[in-house]
């Protein structure tokens, strides 16, 4: 095997790793840019599965052997989702104020922050090396895809009604977006 050849399959070896992070983090990011569009909420399942992550991750940021500094702002990021919960119990979500909004404002931002900054600390414990591996244009261009599918997600909610009818989320589990589109009646009928 040639020179040219070993430097190449290292290449395509290092870029697999990549993929996956990149595959990974948007499955991770649709659905719920998807559920703000559709229902323009979150639902309560998404925000505690961010949380449960972000507080294994907020653990292992505090029990692994690093200097207090280069920890404090990661395990305070991943604090947010607890804090959030926290203020959910603290507020009402019953009564009209502006603390029920800052909570429902606090609710997007655990996910529009948590979500990416949890699934930046998972791939930095499971691959600890990612970005002394990877160059900077490279994990920038991961941030794109996934922030690109997740605004295009979200878009896709936005519009669901446009291409899905009312029926394909019951069949799904799901209720009924609000301005969903009945299906159509069966004309072979």
């Amino acid at each position: 095997m040639g020179e040219h050849q070993i430097e190449e399959q290292g290449r395509a070896q290092r870029a697999v790793p990549i993929g996956v992070v990149m595959v990974g983090m948007s499955l991770v990011v649709w659905w719920p840019a998807f559920t703000l569009g559709a229902w323009g909420d979150l639902f309560f399942d998404q925000l505690l599965t961010l949380w449960a992550a972000a507080t294994a991750a907020l653990v292992f940021v505090l029990i692994e052997r690093r200097p207090v500094g280069s920890k404090l702002v990661r395990a305070l990021l991943l604090l947010i989702p607890s804090l959030w919960i926290v203020l959910s119990f603290l507020f009402n979500e019953s009564e009209e104020n502006l603390a029920v909004f800052l909570l429902a404002l606090a609710g997007i931002l655990v996910v529009v922050v948590g979500l990416p900054l949890t699934m930046w600390v998972l791939v930095r414990i499971v691959w600890p090396d990612f970005a002394s591996f990877t160059r900077r244009s490279t994990r920038w261009t991961i941030l794109g895809v996934v922030g690109g599918i997740a605004v295009m997600s979200f878009l896709l909610g936005v519009f669901q009604s446009e291409w899905l009818y009312c029926e394909e989320f019951t069949l799904s589990g799901n209720s009924e977006p609000p301005g969903c589109t009945p299906e159509p009646p069966d004309l072979d009928e």
